[in-house]
Parts: C-alpha cells; structure tokens; sequence
C-alpha cells in the first residue's frame, strides 16, 4: 500500500491518508480482509505522528472500510457492491461540487464546465 502525503495540501493528514486508503479499497486495490500497516509502522514510514494514523484509522473503522483486531491489527472490511457504489457517488458528488465552486469563482459557465468534463472524459 502506498500512500503519499503533501504538506503543501490545504487537506489534513488524516484526511489524506484516509481518502488514499479509501480509494485504494474502492478501487479494488485492497480486498476484504486484507491487512493494513499498524498505526504505528505507517507513521514511521510517513515520518508522522501515530496520533495521525490513529485518527486516519479511527474515521475508517467509523465508515465501515476496515475493522480493527486487538493485538492482530486493522484489516480490510467487507464492503457491498451496493454500498461501494453509493460511496463512489458521493465522492464524485463532493468533487463535484468542489469543481463547480472552483468554476464560479473564475467566472466559467455551466456550458464551459460541461465541455471541460467531457474533453477530460474522453481522453
């Protein structure tokens, strides 16, 4: 699994590492019950705080991406294709809406928007 953290992101590292991990079990990258690096290993390999990768960790376990065994570790959560695709939709829809603001405060129409998401789509 790998994770890459900027520091020049407006984004906190939880979040990062969170929507990283995220992406990476949506994707299929990281199957049902797969395990995950401890707390503490990512951090080191990160070179940040264990509370980081605890919060990181915590979220995930909140939103049912992965389960946490004491002792074992943290291991990927069986996720259902329904629900995986309702996830999906909402991070297109947050994302979306970002791009939407962004486009607003430049000024772009809903046309130039739309011809930007379809030249972007079909490359």
């Amino acid at each position: 699994m790998k994770i890459i953290i900027s520091n020049s992101s407006k984004e906190p590292i939880y979040e990062q590492i969170m929507n990283q991990i995220k992406s990476s079990i949506l994707a299929g990258e990281l199957q049902e019950g797969t395990a995950i690096p401890s707390m503490r290993k990512l951090a080191q390999d990160l070179q940040i705080s264990v509370i980081t990768t605890k919060r990181a960790y915590e979220e995930l376990e909140k939103e049912g991406f992965i389960y946490s065994i004491v002792g074992k570790g943290s291991f990927v959560a069986e996720q259902n294709l329904e629900v995986i695709r309702e996830k999906k939709l909402k991070a297109i829809e947050d994302q979306m809406s970002s791009v939407i603001t962004n486009g607003k405060e430049i000024g772009l129409s809903l046309d130039e928007l739309q011809q930007l998401l379809k030249i972007l789509y079909e490359e």
